[in-house]
């Protein structure tokens, strides 16, 4: 009798929870659907917004490295990466041979490679769990080109901030890694690439693989694609209800792009706005984490450490800003 008790009971409270969760989610969405309703023009306004930023920037600017990246990983050409940078990485960050793949694509294509690289290393069994837990708490940042295009040239309009920018939003993710490490590595120097299984279709590309390679890009820049439309237009009803200070915080945080912008119109001056600028930057805005969550999705790596990793990443980020602005 008590076994039968034991049994039925226990999965009581993890009931109650998920439905009160569940009813949460419901009436956000409730309200959310009827300020759609209420606000026709500035739905349509937000995802036209989202949709051309995803078109005209993103998708031409992420899918190929998408498409390539995962040729690489299907056709051999991680073992030329692993090769070439694998040994000068791993010495930098404790990372292994495959690892490094991860690294040069997380800062250089942008986000969201970074997670998608390090989520697909994962899932072949090229690197362990906590490597990629590792990984992801450093290599997912802001691309060059965006950094040098639209923060630099077009949003403050300074070429002397070039250098110190890029120093700032390169350096400090770098810099983060050697405590994080401490937290994965748990006692050893370095992580090692699990051994890999012979399997004799690995390496050889046809069109089966290049089209597999394919609609999973479209497959994954189309997610980014929605993540961005939907952020777009939740912006869009944050500003049709009204100026106030809580949506002065709210609303740069909730899209990179918009963010920076709104930022740079709310402080023009350096003082402040150079810090906010590059401290939510650094943070990618919490499309950029919605992105990264479906991204990683299905691998174990907890979005919720990254959140925090990030936050203290872009607190770093501004606090560097502000010493370089003052002195």
């Amino acid at each position: 009798m008590k076994l039968f008790r034991k049994q039925l009971h226990p999965q009581t409270p993890p009931l109650k929870r998920s439905g009160s969760v569940q009813y949460t989610t419901g009436i956000m969405a409730v309200i959310l659907f009827a300020a759609m309703l209420f606000s026709p023009h500035a739905v349509f306004s937000g995802a036209e917004e989202g949709l051309l930023l995803w078109f005209q920037i993103i998708f031409p600017t992420l899918f190929p490295f998408m498409l390539i990246s995962s040729l690489m990983l299907e056709g051999g050409g991680l073992r030329i990466i692993a090769g070439l940078f694998g040994n000068v990485l791993g010495k930098i960050f404790a990372t292994s041979r495959n690892g490094a793949f991860a690294v040069l694509c997380g800062f250089l294509c942008g986000y969201p490679m970074g997670a998608r690289v390090t989520a697909d290393l994962i899932r072949s069994h090229r690197i362990t769990k906590e490597e990629g837990g590792y990984l992801l708490s450093f290599c997912n940042n802001t691309s060059p080109v965006f950094i040098m295009n639209f923060i630099v040239w077009k949003t403050l309009g300074r070429d002397e901030l070039m250098l110190p920018t890029i120093a700032i939003l390169m350096g400090v993710p770098m810099l983060m890694s050697f405590p994080f490490r401490r937290y994965y590595l748990k006692g050893k120097k370095a992580f090692s690439s699990p051994e890999e299984s012979s399997d004799p279709a690995r390496g050889r590309l046809n069109f089966s693989v290049f089209d597999r390679c394919m609609m999973n890009s479209f497959e994954g820049i189309v997610k980014v694609g929605g993540y961005i439309i939907f952020f777009s237009i939740l912006i869009a009803l944050f500003e049709k209800a009204g100026s106030n200070p809580a949506l002065t915080v709210l609303l740069p945080s909730l899209e990179v792009t918009n963010g920076i912008l709104r930022i740079h119109q709310t402080f023009p001056g350096l003082a402040t706005g150079y810090p906010l600028i590059l401290g939510l930057t650094t943070f990618g805005g919490f499309c950029s984490l919605a992105q990264t969550q479906c991204m990683v999705e299905g691998t174990g790596l907890s979005v919720s450490v990254y959140f925090i990793q990030k936050l203290t990443a872009a607190g770093a980020a501004s606090l560097l800003a502000y010493l370089y602005i003052i002195f």
